[in-house]
This record gives structure tokens, C-alpha cells and sequence, in this order.
């Protein structure tokens, strides 16, 4: 179950500049989000990636409130130094968490996609970017994959699911708590039927609990594939062979809805973009690795997308 609470805990609750080698600004796009764009000095436009953090309260960085890995910061950072802009931006429950008037029954999944379309029409006027990629991680796959329709160049989709949220959380369960499957899927049909699920396992309450069901119900409304189906630009979909929390399969799914997209499994890389040596302790102890760098082939993967595209 300790995978299952990593990824599905949806709402639970410096330096000095001479130290800092990279060329940035601090972007507010609008009273909630919050970002740092990454901007190498050249006199040519340059191709812009926007990247978009998974779930939970998840910051610019990759970073949680218990969890500090800098897996986006790293990233960022790497495409900086291929020549390649980037903008990652604090998702807004962090925003809200900070104001201390949350009320976690009206955050919503559409709040995550109005959120990257906005930073996305921010940018798209932007004399200083020849094209915009849009970067989603895991939850922010989906997300992402839903705001470049019509407004992006390219869409990179890392670790993202291949099919409904629900589904993806039973086949976790059947792996992890198989006792738990059949109460599981009677809950989340409860859910897609009647807006609410009351009948749910003790041990399901991380999922099902009265406060996020409302998120959770939003969520399950997006398919994927058919949203990633409805993409007419370049796709780049990566999995990293490491990771704990979604399978190959998922980016499987996602590749057989678009066979002319870049795919790419990632050997050693886990969710969190490390590159793991070892077994799932040490990939467990990763997710709180500050310094570790993320895969270098994960960077090489993007970088000749970028330049292809």
C-alpha cells in the first residue's frame, strides 16, 4: 500500500545569485500560479518547455512538503543547458494551502487544466519562443495532454497513465492489495454512477475519503487515450523501467493510440526521474534524494525531440 498512498495522496497535506549559473525569471501567469522560467542567453528564439508536476501538492521543483527530490528543478536545469527554455510553476493548492482558507471539496482536476491552458496562452505571444513544447509528469500528463490541443507544438508526456484514473488505481491494488480490488471497483462505479461513494473499504479511505471525492470524480471523467487521440502535433511519450507507481503497460496503452509518437522506455529511471542501480529500498530512499540528478537519457530523449520537432 506504501506505493499506492505515494501516488494517489491527492490533497494530503537559498542561494546566492552568484551561486546560480542559470538565467531566470520569476513569472506570476495569474494570482495562483506561480513559476520560474528558465531562459538560455542566445540571440536566437528558442523552443519553450512548460512542465507540469504530478499529483499532490507538488511544487515548482518536483518537491513536496515531506518529499524533496528537485526531480523538475534538475530537469529544468539539464534542458537549460541543451539550450532549451523552461517554465515549471507551483501548482495552485500550494497557493491555496498557504492563504489557509482551503476547502479541499472545491478543488477540482479542470482547476489543473485551466491552469496549464493559461500559462500556455501566456506564452504563446512570447516573441522569445519559436515553439512550445507542453511537459506533463505523471497526473500532469493528462493534464497537459488536454491543454496543448490547439495550443502547443509538442507534447511530452512522462510516467503518464494510459487509461481512466479508476482503472489505473485498481490494477495498482491488484498488485499491491488484491483483497481490497473488488470493494475498489464497486466504489469507484458507485462514484461514476452516483457522484459518491459511500460503501468503501476502511482501507480505502486515502481514496475515497468524503472531502476528495469530488477531485477524484472530475479526474475519472478524462480518458487518456482519448484525449491523447485528439492531438495532432508531435508526441513524445517516456516510461522509465524503475518506476513503482506506473507501469510500462500505461505508456503501452498510450503508444498504441498514437504508433507515430516518439517512445521511449527508459532503462534504471524511476518515477521521481532518478536512475536507480539497486532494488525498491533504494528507489524508495530516491524520493527524498535532494542532490541526485535525474536520468541523463531522459534529457538526451527530450533534447533530440525538441530539435526534431
Amino acid at each position: 500500500m506504501k506505493n499506492l498512498l505515494i501516488a494517489f495522496c491527492f490533497l494530503c497535506f537559498g542561494n546566492s545569485i552568484a551561486q546560480n549559473p542559470f538565467i531566470s525569471e520569476e513569472i506570476a501567469v495569474t494570482p495562483l500560479i506561480e513559476g520560474t522560467l528558465l531562459l538560455p542567453e542566445t540571440s536566437e528564439k528558442k523552443p519553450l518547455v512548460i512542465i507540469i508536476a504530478g499529483s499532490g501538492p507538488t511544487d515548482r521543483n518536483g518537491n513536496q512538503n515531506m518529499m524533496k527530490n528537485n526531480s523538475l528543478k534538475f530537469l529544468a536545469e539539464e534542458l537549460y543547458n541543451k539550450g532549451i527554455a523552461t517554465y515549471r510553476y507551483d501548482k495552485r493548492i500550494l497557493k491555496i494551502m498557504k492563504s489557509g482558507t482551503i476547502d479541499e471539496k472545491k478543488i477540482k482536476f479542470d482547476d489543473f487544466i485551466d491552469d496549464a491552458i493559461a500559462v500556455t496562452d501566456y506564452f504563446q505571444n512570447d516573441s522569445r519562443f519559436e515553439k512550445i513544447f507542453i511537459l506533463g509528469h505523471s497526473q500532469g500528463s493528462l493534464v497537459g495532454m488536454i491543454a496543448a490541443k490547439d495550443k502547443a507544438d509538442g507534447f511530452i508526456s512522462i510516467a503518464g497513465a494510459g487509461q481512466e484514473i479508476d482503472d489505473v488505481i485498481v490494477d495498482q491494488l491488484s498488485k499491491q492489495a488484491p483483497g481490497l480490488v473488488e470493494n475498489a471497483r464497486k466504489s469507484f462505479d458507485d462514484l461514476r454512477v452516483n457522484g459518491v461513494a459511500q460503501n468503501y473499504s476502511p482501507g480505502l479511505a486515502s481514496i475515497f475519503r468524503p472531502q476528495i471525492q469530488p477531485f477524484i470524480y472530475n479526474w475519472m471523467q478524462y480518458n487518456p487515450q482519448e484525449e491523447l487521440d485528439k492531438l495532432s502535433i508531435p508526441v513524445l511519450i517516456i516510461n522509465g523501467d524503475k518506476d513503482l507507481q506506473v507501469q510500462v503497460s500505461e505508456a503501452e496503452k498510450l503508444q498504441a493510440v498514437k504508433p507515430d509518437a516518439m517512445y521511449k522506455v527508459i532503462p534504471k529511471m524511476n518515477h521521481v526521474l532518478k536512475e536507480i542501480e539497486g532494488n525498491d529500498l533504494e528507489n524508495s530512499k530516491s524520493y527524498n534524494q535532494y542532490n541526485l540528478p535525474v536520468s541523463k537519457e531522459l534529457i538526451t530523449t527530450i533534447t533530440q525531440f525538441i530539435e526534431e520537432n
